[in-house]
C-alpha cells in the first residue's frame, strides 16, 4: 500500500472511530458497566467492532485501489487510462488529417484525442477547447505520458495532442499532414490530465 493510501485509510479510520456511538451516560471506561454479553460493556464491544470494521473496509478499499472520493480516478487508474489512450493514438500513425474528422481512419487534432480516449474507456468532448475545460489542469513539472498538451493563443485553445514523453506529442497536425509523433514546437502550451 502506498504512503498516500495509508494516510487516507488512517484518516478515514479515525473519522469512523470518532463517529462510533458514544458511551451511555454513567458508563465507565474500565468496564464496570454490566453487560449480558460476557461481562464486557455492550457499548465498548460495539465501538470496538465499529473501529475494526471501518478499518478493515478502508484498508481493503485502499489495497484494491478504490478512491475515497467518488467520481475521481485513482492515480493508478488515471495513469492506465492515459497510457492506453497514448498507445491507441500511436496506432493511427499516418492517418490523414481531415478537419472535423474523429476516426477511425481520418482525424483532426481533437478528433484523434477524443477517439483515442473513447477507445481507452473515457468519453471526452469534441473540441480542443472543450477538452481543455474538461481536463484537470497540471503544471509542466507534473506532466506524464498520456496527458494532454493544449496549444493556445491568449485564452483560446486551438490545438491538442497526447504527450508521448521527451517533449513530443502524438497529434493530427493540419490539412495535408498525417497523424505523427512530433516535438512540441511552441511555448504557449497548457497541460491537462484526464482521470
Amino acid at each position: 500500500m502506498s504512503a498516500t493510501s495509508r494516510t487516507h485509510a488512517g484518516r478515514a479510520a479515525q473519522l469512523a472511530a470518532d463517529a462510533a456511538p458514544a458511551a451511555p451516560v454513567g458508563a465507565e471506561e474500565d468496564g464496570s458497566t454490566p453487560s449480558h454479553q460476557g461481562g464486557r460493556p455492550g457499548w465498548q464491544r460495539g465501538r470496538l467492532i465499529n473501529r475494526v470494521g471501518a478499518t478493515a473496509v478502508l484498508t481493503a478499499a485502499a489495497m484494491a485501489g478504490v478512491g475515497l472520493a467518488p467520481g475521481f480516478a485513482t492515480p493508478a487508474e488515471a495513469a492506465t487510462l492515459s497510457a492506453k489512450a497514448l498507445r491507441i493514438a500511436a496506432t493511427k500513425k499516418g492517418a490523414p488529417y481531415v478537419y472535423g474528422a474523429a476516426g477511425p481512419t481520418r482525424f483532426d487534432c481533437s478528433g484523434l484525442v477524443m477517439w483515442s480516449y473513447r477507445k481507452a474507456g473515457k468519453k471526452l468532448p469534441r473540441t480542443a477547447q472543450a477538452q481543455y475545460n474538461k481536463a484537470h489542469h497540471i503544471k509542466k513539472s507534473s506532466l506524464r505520458t498520456g496527458d494532454l498538451v493544449f496549444f493556445h493563443h491568449g485564452s483560446s485553445v486551438y490545438h491538442v495532442g497526447i504527450y508521448a514523453g521527451k517533449g513530443k506529442i502524438w497529434h493530427a497536425p493540419h490539412s495535408g499532414a498525417r497523424v505523427r509523433l512530433e516535438k512540441i514546437w511552441d511555448k504557449s502550451v497548457w497541460y491537462g490530465r484526464i482521470g
